[in-house]
């Protein structure tokens, strides 16, 4: 038996929430894996600077902006990456935004505008791309849920019940799409500092605390998400759907630490 290997040399990958933390490194980690990648993000002008990453590391790309909360922006977007490349064999969806806050304090708005990025825009992204893959009986689909999908964070309430939905969503479209080839899998973070989250790390009770819990005392890098991705979207991981792929620096394993 023949070993697949994690070369990504021919696929087409498009990666969302991909000009800023995570979700870069990831596109960064599929081109270096062989990948053509498209990032994308709302900003224009940041999902311009990363699709030329992308082609500096010898790989097509193509610039475009897109908007999770927008049905016809994605749907836009999908038209132009098939136009261009002729499939797209996986997606990234990486989108995020969250607060800390009381929950008593949390407006039906605020609450509102995180499920839509987190859950409901990731829901958006795959259809839209899912329908595709279904069509062509081949796909890769990572979704970036969080350790919040499976445990509280002190008040984040609404960034954890999005995540939350993620881990289940991941599961249901991995039941769903099973039968067509398409393969639905989500990562779930421990703690990297970006530029989401490195107010609430930095110098903090809550960054002290987490590091406690964390047995490798550290803080994750974000390119140390790209090989977990990297490993699901490539045919190393043919039979492998609906799984939550913790990276997590043993967060999720621990009690007590001392």
């Amino acid at each position: 038996m023949s070993f697949p290997g994690l070369d990504l040399t021919n696929r087409i990958a498009v990666v969302i929430g991909a000009t800023s933390g995570i979700g870069k490194a990831i596109a960064l980690g599929l081109a270096e894996a062989g990948a053509d990648v498209v990032p994308t993000g709302r900003r224009a002008k940041l999902a311009t600077e990363a699709a030329r990453e992308i082609e500096a590391r010898g790989r097509r790309s193509l610039a475009m902006a897109a908007d999770v909360t927008d049905s016809n922006s994605l749907q836009a977007l999908a038209d132009a990456v098939i136009k261009e490349f002729g499939q797209v064999d996986i997606l990234v969806n990486a989108a995020g935004r969250t607060v800390r806050r009381p929950t008593l304090e949390v407006s039906d708005d605020e609450w509102n505008a995180i499920m839509d990025t987190n859950l409901t825009g990731m829901l958006r992204a795959c259809r839209v791309f899912g329908r595709h893959m279904i069509e062509r009986r081949y796909g890769r689909i990572i979704n970036i849920g969080s350790l919040t999908s499976l445990v509280a964070l002190h008040e984040v309430a609404a960034y954890g019940a999005s995540k939350a939905g993620v881990a289940a969503l991941t599961k249901s479209l991995a039941v769903e799409w099973a039968p067509h080839g398409v393969c639905v899998n989500a990562i779930l973070p421990g703690v990297f500092r970006t530029a989401l989250n490195e107010g609430l790390l930095d110098g903090t009770d809550r960054g002290r605390e987490l590091l406690t819990r964390t047995p490798m005392r550290r803080f994750g890098q974000p390119e140390e998400v790209a090989g977990a991705a990297v490993f699901l979207a490539s045919e190393s991981a043919a039979f492998v759907t609906g799984h939550l792929l913790a990276v997590d620096g043993g967060f999720l394993a621990s009690g007590v630490n001392q």
